[in-house]
């Protein structure tokens, strides 16, 4: 069932809305049926969860027999970021996904965000979807603050995603999506994966796979699970290794992401293409997992070039 969840006059007549498709049990009553939302789109240059949800929708609609909680999809929660290409939100220049939990009074992206938390309240679960900006190509993660580790990292191993990445808390996720809803007891994890603008069709049909495994676990619906990956954790026993330009340039990659690489591999290379020559040779500083690489070639000193997951038998 489609359902409008927020409207908001915009100048010259204009409005908009944040719409959601809702899937209930058709035998039963929803009514203290378990509930999990799924979100995307809330930065418009991020369209890998716009194929995820596509996925979902049609099981969903070929098998409303198996429905026994309440699926919640929010396509897009940036409506005129995805329409425009816009990461942010238009006209303010403003990231979204910095503003939450938002409010009624305030400018209209904090309005936006209040509206979105209003409707996503009281889900069981929430899934956030990103994809990574169009420098950066991503391995399918789902990244958690180590505050909500214990709570959260036994339900993202139920998705079955490549890794899960348990990171320190900045100050910054405090405005977030996942932090607000993780505050109001909704247990949201975020799902980072793929490059901006793109769709990569591999990560979504597994995402989709792994978030329906998911949903038969916890209840919401009826499916025998299918095979899952290997999950890797970063904790405390195991350090993400960031590899930074050390010059302005254009990066040759020698990797493609999602390999294991060895201590001193080279990674790629930062070439002149005025003087043909190679200024720059990058190595990888550790054994592990290569899950992050540069997309976009061109590069400036201290842009982001690689991450890299250290092998724990190393530690």
């Amino acid at each position: 069932m489609i359902e409008e969840v927020f409207r908001v006059n915009l100048p010259v007549e204009e409005q908009l809305t944040l719409k959601r498709n809702r899937f209930s049990p058709i035998d039963r009553d929803a009514a203290g049926q378990k509930r999990i939302s799924i979100v995307t789109g809330i930065h418009g240059d991020e369209i890998e969860g716009q194929y995820v949800c596509f996925l979902l929708a049609k099981w969903l609609n070929e098998n409303p027999d198996k429905i026994h909680g309440i699926i919640d999809i929010y396509p897009a929660m940036n409506p005129m970021g995805v329409d425009s290409i816009t990461r942010g939100f238009p006209f303010y220049d403003v990231d979204l996904n910095r503003v939450f939990p938002g409010s009624t009074t305030d400018f209209l992206p904090a309005q936006v965000a209040n509206g979105i938390v209003q409707a996503v309240k009281g889900s069981d679960y929430a899934i956030d979807i990103h994809a990574s900006n169009i420098f950066l190509k991503e391995l399918p993660q789902v990244r958690i603050s180590r505050s909500n580790a214990d709570e959260l990292v036994p339900l993202a191993k139920k998705i079955g995603i490549d890794f899960i990445w348990v990171h320190d808390a900045v100050t910054v996720l405090e405005s977030t999506f996942s932090h607000t809803m993780n505050t109001l007891g909704t247990k949201t994890l975020v799902v980072e994966m793929g490059v901006g603008m793109r769709i990569t069709k591999a990560y979504g049909q597994n995402l989709s796979e792994g978030i329906l495994n998911m949903m038969s676990q916890v209840g919401i619906i009826n499916r025998p699970l299918t095979p899952q990956g290997k999950t890797s954790i970063s904790t405390l026993n195991s350090q993400v290794h960031f590899i930074n330009s050390p010059s302005a340039g254009v990066f040759i990659p020698s990797l493609e992401h999602n390999v294991i690489v060895s201590k001193g591999e080279k990674l790629g290379e930062i070439i002149n293409p005025l003087l043909g020559e190679v200024k720059d040779v990058l190595l990888s500083p550790c054994d592990g997992l290569l899950f992050t690489i540069r997309e976009y070639p061109v590069v400036y000193e201290g842009s982001l070039i690689a991450r890299i997951l250290e092998d724990r038998k190393e530690i």
